[in-house]
């Protein structure tokens, strides 16, 4: 008989965990049909039904709760081939690949990098910077760093976890406010140069909460949109508009009197960093500790 694909037994495992081809497809980073499929070619090889299907419910077959209980057994061995190659006590070892924005990536993530390095010598890092997404199981990331990336837009099969919150800030230099005024609220934005983020995937909007906290839409002109976190805070060094951007961006340049914030009373709310990483039962040292570096040492 031909040897079981490994793939199919755990889809088989996690429909059965999750009592849903839906769901156990989404715990395994797969849609409801692909994980169909890899359970109807489970079937197949075995030769023997494992679940009895109707539109409403999955149960097991006597086969099927035969093959599960074993299937136990076979988890338990991925769980100790995991643990013998993360090394005494899960210590993180092989490659770490990351997609990171890029001003966020070099200003924060590198000196994680260097403290997580220099903690596990066995470790290395490949790092992508780009504030362009990346497609982090096609592309081969372990995981992905994303700002302001919700729950909703994040990639399809990836589970998302905040681990920094940052305050935003409207920030414009002092040579444009001289020139163009300063607005003195947020309907006043309308009458200004906007810099907004754009790129391929994400297009960002301004929203502020009001003393109701409802959230208020501003309607700033934008005649410069860009692609990058520094670029955007450059820009409105330079005087070419008001721009909307995190704190640890523009701390320095605040400090120095480089830029100077624009109607401070306003919430922007705060921005979030989320990790991003493939569904998977058994996530890697090397990923679940960077995770939890980050989480640790990082605004909350």
């Amino acid at each position: 008989m031909q040897r079981t694909n490994l793939n199919e037994i755990l889809v088989f495992m996690a429909v059965v965990d999750e009592g849903s081809f839906i769901a156990g497809g989404q715990a395994m980073g797969l849609t409801r049909s692909a994980a169909g499929k890899a359970v109807g070619r489970l079937e197949d090889g075995l030769g023997v039904r494992l679940l009895n299907r109707t539109t409403r419910t999955l149960s097991l077959t006597d086969e099927g709760r035969v093959f599960y209980e074993r299937g136990l057994l076979i988890l338990s061995a991925v769980d100790e081939a995991e643990a013998s190659v993360a090394g005494p006590g899960g210590a993180p070892r092989g490659v770490l690949r990351l997609t990171v924005p890029d001003a966020f990536g070099r200003l924060v993530v590198l000196p994680l990098l260097q403290k997580y390095l220099a903690a596990w010598p066995e470790l290395q890092a490949e790092v992508s910077f780009s504030d362009r997404l990346a497609d982090v199981v096609e592309d081969g990331f372990d995981l992905a760093v994303r700002i302001g990336a919700s729950g909703e837009n994040a990639d399809t099969g990836l589970v998302s976890r905040v681990v920094a919150k940052y305050k935003a800030a409207l920030c414009a230099s002092p040579a444009y406010l001289a020139e163009r005024g300063e607005p003195m609220d947020i309907d006043a934005l309308a009458g200004h140069d906007c810099l907004f983020f754009s790129s391929r995937n994400q297009r960002q909007s301004w929203r502020f909460r009001g003393e109701g906290g409802d959230w208020i839409k501003a309607q700033g002109r934008s005649r410069l949109r860009l692609d990058s976190g520094e670029a955007l805070r450059d820009a409105a060094a330079a005087g070419l508009g008001i721009a909307l951007l995190p704190d640890f961006l523009v701390a320095d340049d605040l400090a120095a009197g480089r830029l100077r914030q624009v109607l401070p009373g306003l919430d922007a709310g705060d921005v979030k960093i989320f990790a991003l990483y493939p569904t998977r039962r058994l996530l890697e040292p090397r990923v679940r500790r960077f995770i939890d570096l980050m989480a640790e040492e990082l605004p909350r």
